[in-house]
């Protein structure tokens, strides 16, 4: 139980963490996002709670909209990207998550 309780705290309460660490890679549009999380980093964060963690991120300043770009078949498509200071927050995450597993390590 505490397990899944740690693992529960690092990935679905902390999505932020994982869309900043994508999109650090490339600019990426919602749907995308959700589902690279899962390729990438083995689970499936809900699909109301990614817009969510988008729409806070960019309210907070750490990613923007870049462009709506017309998809092939579909509609047009928000993409996001970091900024800057979202550049410098995931650093300072990792730094801490680092500090932090070399301490319990």
């Amino acid at each position: 139980m505490a397990y899944e309780r740690l693992v529960r705290k690092l990935t679905h309460e902390n999505l932020w963490l994982y869309v900043l660490t994508l999109l650090s890679r490339r600019p990426l549009y919602g749907y995308e996002v959700r589902s690279m999380i899962e390729k990438e980093f083995g689970f499936k964060p809900g699909e109301v709670t990614s817009y969510v963690v988008l729409y806070r991120l960019e309210r907070s300043g750490l990613i923007k909209v870049v462009n709506m770009a017309k998809g092939s078949r579909g509609p047009s498509r928000k993409y996001y990207t970091i900024t800057q200071k979202g550049v410098r927050t995931l650093e300072e995450a990792k730094r801490f998550l680092k500090d932090l597993t070399g301490r319990i390590g």
